[in-house]
């Protein structure tokens, strides 16, 4: 195994709920393992994943945690142009990675306002030709929690590009999608979608869920599945059909409960896939299943 050279020195957003305690930001402990395996289908190794630097899994350590619990395949999303190069490598250098490359919506701003969105966005598309391990576009989509009104045109033309791009090369589309649920449906409308595209950490309702799966799309859920004000997402769990859900983590981010806002990783996706079963109504194990041979028709299939 080639080892992929030292990832970009990156922490979690400030903003990233948390009581500022040491205590509060300890590893949970590992759940108890899965009856049968699923993949962790977005997953940031590359974003630090602790307050103290000493504490940051290796990416040795966060693959062999999760394979000791029943997740040993993850898809490793680079969101910036370091990101991104170093997903590449890394999931050239891991077994148990695959890789999506993009701007994330955020990214898209800063570069039309340094006048490097052309650049940025010739070298993600460099970069998702790569290797055959890249499997997929993104994140890519819209946010218009963190973005205001002034730089939404540039996160709508990063979007484009990255639609078209996806449908070009043939590879998975991932979508973020905050607080924009009818604009990212209005572009991927005009855009015409990909043959295989995932709502990333699905926040919407069961009426946002029902009109992606017209679409043609797979839900993704994460830790907030489990979050107490979460209702909504629950109920688009219920309403998916089983052949249309996905799990992940988002790691470093959106820990699941009781362990909301410490350090998260995939080792900790049993824990939102009993959630799911249980919201569900279905046993575990079928679930898991399921869950597994989505990841891999939505992925491109099995790594």
């Amino acid at each position: 195994m080639t080892v992929p050279p030292e990832r970009p020195t990156r922490t979690r957003a400030a903003t990233e709920e948390k009581t500022g305690s040491r205590r509060d930001r300890e590893r949970p402990p590992a759940p108890e393992p899965l009856p049968h395996p699923v993949v962790d289908n977005h997953c940031h190794l590359d974003i630090a994943d602790a307050d103290d630097p000493g504490d940051w899994f290796t990416t040795d350590e966060a693959i062999a945690a999760a394979a000791r619990v029943g997740v040993p395949r993850i898809v490793q999303i680079g969101c910036d142009l370091p990101g991104a190069r170093w997903a590449v490598d890394a999931a050239a250098a891991y077994d148990a990675l695959v890789a999506g490359v993009a701007l994330h919506p955020n990214e898209a701003p800063r570069h039309a306002a340094a006048g490097t969105l052309e650049e940025a966005l010739a070298e993600i598309e460099r970069l998702a030709g790569a290797h055959p391990k890249v499997r997929a576009v993104g994140e890519t989509g819209l946010d218009h929690f963190r973005t205001g009104e002034d730089g939404r045109a540039a996160q709508v033309a990063s979007f484009r590009r990255h639609i078209d791009l996806a449908k070009r090369l043939d590879k998975t589309l991932v979508i973020h999608d905050r607080d924009a649920h009818e604009e990212v449906l209005r572009v991927l409308d005009e855009e015409g979608a990909p043959e295989r595209w995932v709502m990333h950490c699905f926040s919407g309702d069961a009426d946002v869920a029902r009109r992606c799966l017209d679409r043609g799309a797979w839900l993704s859920f994460a830790g907030t599945v489990t979050f107490k004000n979460a209702q909504v997402i629950r109920d688009a769990l219920v309403l998916a059909p089983r052949d249309r859900v996905l799990v992940e983590t988002d790691a470093p981010y959106l820990t699941p409960s009781p362990f909301r806002g410490r350090p998260n990783a995939s080792y900790l996706v049993p824990l939102t896939m009993r959630a799911m079963a249980e919201v569900r109504g279905e046993d575990l194990a079928a679930l898991c299943a399921a869950v597994d041979a989505n990841t891999e028709a939505a992925f491109g299939g099995a790594w």
